[in-house]
């Protein structure tokens, strides 16, 4: 079974998965929804369709302090909405503070120009969100 890392933004939303393994993780695609999660729950569904995943990761958005802000009350709001929609699949959140600012380090490394890096700066934060996930579980699991 795979994981799926989501970084939910009010207008994009960036998608991860990992392999059948559990071992890479992949940046999948960005959702486009300006503000509409039935669009994001929708491509979901097909997502679910075509991979089987058992674990959803969704970025916690704090700030710098660990305080709340506005966009931790919205990102809460969409995670009730998976729950209650995707009931059977494990639901967890991680610290996403400056998984953006990697993203963006990561593709000015790779030169890509400013005009496509909207369309995929969400996608690469999905991956760094999940890649935490993971690293995470792994180092808990190896010390068990």
């Amino acid at each position: 079974m795979r994981k799926l890392g989501i970084d939910y933004g009010d207008a994009r939303v960036g998608i991860a998965i990992t392999d059948e393994l559990n071992i890479t993780v992949q940046g999948l695609e960005t959702i486009h929804h300006n503000g509409n999660d039935k669009i994001i729950l929708s491509r979901l569904d097909e997502i679910f369709a075509e991979y089987k995943v058992d674990t959803i990761v969704v970025g916690m958005p704090y700030n710098m302090d660990g305080s709340s802000t506005f966009r931790v009350e919205n990102t809460n709001k969409f995670i009730h909405k998976l729950k209650c929609k995707y009931n059977k699949i494990l639901i967890e959140t991680i610290d996403e503070r400056l998984t953006t600012v990697q993203a963006s380090k990561t593709m000015n490394d790779l030169n890509i120009k400013a005009k496509k890096k909207k369309n995929i700066i969400d996608t690469i934060s999905a991956v760094y969100i999940l890649e935490t996930y993971m690293n995470k579980n792994n180092f808990i699991n190896y010390c068990k």
